[in-house]
């Protein structure tokens, strides 16, 4: 409400004749200007991927390609998700801003360098390995918290699929009372800050802090049974 942007599923848009995309609204359709989309590539538009999808607008990419509607995350922007990506990244700001990173990167082993990679399955006990294009916690090994069974089944994968894994120390994230049944316990957290982007740049008051609700977990992804608490910032608090 306070962006002013409306949320909707994808049969409440269409695309009409003139390749433009609208929204049905009780008064009639309204133009579509920008989209930003939460949806695999896959299933956006059943004309042009899947046509199996009932997530999607049929012809939302033509009406893309026509530049009738801009897509804030167009099809194929997954690739900065690549976690591959993420060790790059101090490179990059030195590349193009000639730079150091303020924020030092969390140390990355890439599985597709052969030094690495032997690092990487020797020290599986220490490290948190994960697919380079997976998200919500999905096919990762926590090695300290894992079965010497599913070390050694993971370092299979890695041999098979190098190029698909990387690895990190296990960070231990911070803990906050969560309320679990009727009793208050520790459960880690971590926080996502939200930070926009115009003609300053600034990072937006709260934010989004994810808990891990599994006791000893430090999986915090809703997808692997995490939630989410309220975010409080107190003006003019004290450490």
């Amino acid at each position: 409400q306070q962006m002013g942007a409306e949320l909707v599923e994808g049969r409440d848009l269409v695309v009409g004749d003139d390749d433009c995309v609208y929204m049905r609204t009780i008064e009639g359709l309204t133009r579509v200007d920008v989209i930003y989309r939460r949806i695999d590539d896959l299933f956006i538009d059943p004309e042009a991927f899947d046509p199996g999808s009932m997530l999607g607008v049929r012809g939302l990419l033509r009406a893309w390609k026509r530049g009738n509607v801009t897509l804030a995350n167009a099809p194929g922007a997954g690739v900065a998700d690549d976690k591959v990506v993420y060790a790059y990244v101090p490179r990059v700001i030195k590349y193009y801003l000639d730079e150091e990173p303020i924020i030092p990167n969390v140390p990355t082993y890439l599985c597709m360098d052969e030094s690495e990679r032997s690092y990487v399955l020797a020290n599986l006990d220490k490290l948190v390995v994960k697919p380079a294009n997976e998200s919500g916690g999905y096919g990762m090994l926590i090695g300290p918290q894992a079965s010497a069974k599913e070390r050694e089944e993971f370092a299979g994968l890695i041999r098979k699929d190098p190029r698909n894994y990387i690895a990190q120390p296990l960070l231990m994230l911070s803990t906050t009372p969560t309320l679990v049944g009727t009793r208050a316990e520790p459960r880690h957290v971590d926080l996502r800050p939200f930070i926009l982007s115009g003609e300053s740049t600034y990072v937006t008051n709260g934010g989004l802090t994810r808990v891990a609700l599994r006791k000893g977990s430090t999986v915090v992804n809703s997808s692997q049974g995490g939630g989410s608490k309220d975010t409080w910032i107190v003006e003019g608090a004290t450490p």
